[in-house]
């Protein structure tokens, strides 16, 4: 574990540039920019804005496509005032999936600018949030070497650290003195791009206030398209190859569970338990395993029905669980929790609201096999 040493001098702040603005246009210099030209919605259909328009709906198009809003080196203006109107469209397409997607492709461009940028400016946008950050030198356990990073308050790390569930972002695995946590330039750049996700996630979530002209709308209705024609790709990019049990429902959690214990599970409850995990990214050999604890485990029996529901057998249709209004009919549901009563429906779109959280790579996954 590394050694945290006297903090070095953070330096007189920086004045952001009109590129920095540019690069981190959720500031409140970028937003005072934008007003001090005194742009209005109903202005945006002149010609003059054509760039500006085109540059807006090409983040967001980014954001469906690529998962990532890339940065236009010298168009500063173009970069700072496409921002505002990108999260207005973003917001009027009226998706959450979409609006959360378009929040996370702006994050994924902070973290990528702000892991090369200076260190200073990630004080400054540190600063913006509230942070109390300061530059430092962190040295190795055995003082042999030191490398820079940056002090944290304890509460600004606990808020971002929280999705992430790597054991290095544990607090146990941090070096730490007087409320205050040691981490690196990447480590500080990750844990602003969380505080910017859920930032402009607020943004595109508050209550529409404005009108968009029929112009603009036209190009929200075909973002909402694109992203309606890549929705089962993207859910299938976003189905990590392995099985994240936190990520798991109540009701899965207490089948898995059932099935480890050697339990009997009755008919619906093998085939939910089992379409379930070949759906959440689980093998067929894996998915074996599972049952083979259970007293009445038949090798044959087991592999025939896991193959049949992974659609490798009979029909070659793959199944998917039943959705909760059933599991509940069949009294499969053990009560819901605080995920569930946010309006879901089957368990696998519980699952992947849950994956928006939570990252693969835990002690808690069961491996995909070759």
């Amino acid at each position: 574990m590394a050694q945290p040493q006297t903090a070095l001098n953070a330096g007189k702040k920086l004045i952001l540039t009109q590129t920095d603005l540019a690069k981190y246009p959720f500031i409140p210099q970028a937003a005072e920019h934008v007003r001090g030209l005194e742009h209005s919605i109903t202005t945006l259909e002149g010609p003059e804005y054509a760039e500006i328009l085109e540059r807006a709906e090409q983040r967001i198009k980014e954001a469906i496509e690529k998962k990532l809003v890339g940065f236009q080196r010298g168009k500063d203006e173009t970069e700072i005032l496409s921002f505002p109107i990108a999260v207005m469209m973003a917001a009027y397409t009226n998706d959450p999936s979409l609006k959360k997607r378009y929040a996370l492709a702006e994050a994924n461009r902070i973290y990528a600018l702000l892991k090369e940028d200076e260190e200073q400016k990630l004080v400054d946008i540190a600063m913006f949030f509230n942070w109390k950050i300061k530059r430092e030198n962190i040295y190795t356990k055995n003082l042999q070497a030191s490398t820079s990073g940056f002090s944290i308050d304890f509460a600004s790390y606990l808020r971002n650290a929280r999705i992430f569930h790597e054991s290095e972002w544990k607090l146990i695995n941090r070096p730490m003195r007087h409320g205050e946590v040691y981490l690196t330039k990447e480590k500080v750049a990750r844990l602003l791009a969380e505080e910017v996700k859920v930032y402009i996630e607020k943004k595109l979530f508050e209550k529409i206030d404005f009108v968009l002209s029929k112009p603009i709308t036209e190009r929200v209705e075909k973002l909402r398209h694109l992203y309606a024609s890549l929705r089962g790709k993207i859910r299938e990019e976003e189905t990590p190859t392995e099985t994240v049990i936190d990520a798991f429902p109540p009701c899965i959690k207490r089948l898995h569970n059932t099935a480890l214990a050697k339990q009997h599970l009755s008919h619906i409850e093998r085939f939910t338990l089992t379409s379930f995990l070949l759906n959440s990214g689980m093998t067929v050999e894996n998915v074996i395993e599972c049952f083979r604890p259970t007293s009445d485990f038949s090798e044959k029996m087991t592999r025939y029905q896991v193959e049949h529901i992974a659609g490798g057998r009979g029909s070659r249709t793959k199944y998917v669980p039943p959705r909760c209004d059933t599991l509940q009919t069949h009294g499969v549901c053990p009560g819901m929790d605080d995920t569930c009563r946010r309006r879901v429906k089957h368990p696998l779109h519980y699952y992947r609201r849950k994956l928006r959280t939570i990252k693969t790579g835990t002690t808690s996954t069961h491996p995909k096999r070759e």
